[in-house]
């Protein structure tokens, strides 16, 4: 069953359209055109052979702000991939918010994550990604990992992530376990040391490293939800387009 997460705009609070699937929703708070919620697994999450699909839509001049309340482990199934499905539309100068917390990958485990998201004119997202490779003395499993975002223009971010523990590659994880990631779209937030500025407005920070706490990415998080937050209703800088 599909996890469905809408808002619209109303009042004096906003309608908030939560289904239950292999994730369970739940309204934090709301007010009239912004909406909190919490996502946490209805059962076992993730095994073999798991299907996970989430539909997100945040209607015009709406924010949507989704939180993890505990981080996901993909446990040992070598014979049976566990797939996870996104699918999120963001109307007209909407914000779309998404603090995920970190997918553990144990030892074994195979997992295909796909997220697509579309933009409507002036909509912004940020979303918070973490990957670890494996659960403590566990080498991990694998990832396939496509995310797609899309605006009335065409494409503005599309990339694709293959990992897997048991064979560190240089040049994307090599001996490290973690992958943290922020990524911003539709705005153009303050430049931080280290993060790639999108041809369009956007950008993108990562971190690599050996342990969760160690990334210094919560900040930028903060910073750049801030933002998005801020630029609400404010018509995006389209000087440059191009695919990243």
């Amino acid at each position: 069953m599909t996890t469905r997460i809408a808002v619209r705009a109303g009042a004096p609070r906003a309608h908030v359209d939560l289904v239950v699937g292999a994730l369970a929703p739940r309204l934090v708070g709301r007010t009239d055109c912004t909406a909190h919620v919490a996502l946490s697994a209805a059962g076992m999450l993730l095994l073999g052979g798991d299907v996970v699909h989430v539909e997100v839509d945040v209607g015009a001049d709406c924010t949507l702000e989704l939180e993890d309340v505990g981080g996901m482990v993909a446990y040992d199934a070598p014979a049976s991939a566990s797939r996870w499905t996104v699918d999120a539309r963001v109307g007209s100068r909407a914000t779309l918010l998404w603090r995920a917390l970190p997918l553990v990958l144990a030892g074994g485990a195979r997992v295909e994550r796909r997220t697509d998201i579309d933009l409507d004119r002036g909509a912004r997202a940020v979303l918070r990604e973490t990957v670890v490779l494996g659960r403590q003395a566990e080498t991990g499993g694998s990832l396939t990992s496509h995310l797609s975002i899309t605006d009335p223009d065409g494409p503005m971010l599309d990339e694709t992530l293959e990992v897997d523990g048991s064979l560190p590659e240089p040049g994307i994880l090599g001996s490290a376990r973690v992958l943290d990631a922020v990524i911003a779209v539709g705005f153009r937030p303050d430049p931080e040391p280290g993060a790639m500025l999108l041809d369009q407005p956007g950008a993108v920070a990562r971190h690599v490293g050996g342990r969760t706490h160690e990334s210094p990415l919560d900040d930028i998080w903060a910073s750049w939800s801030e933002a998005a937050r801020s630029s609400a209703g404010s018509a995006p800088n389209t000087a440059l387009r191009a695919t990243a």
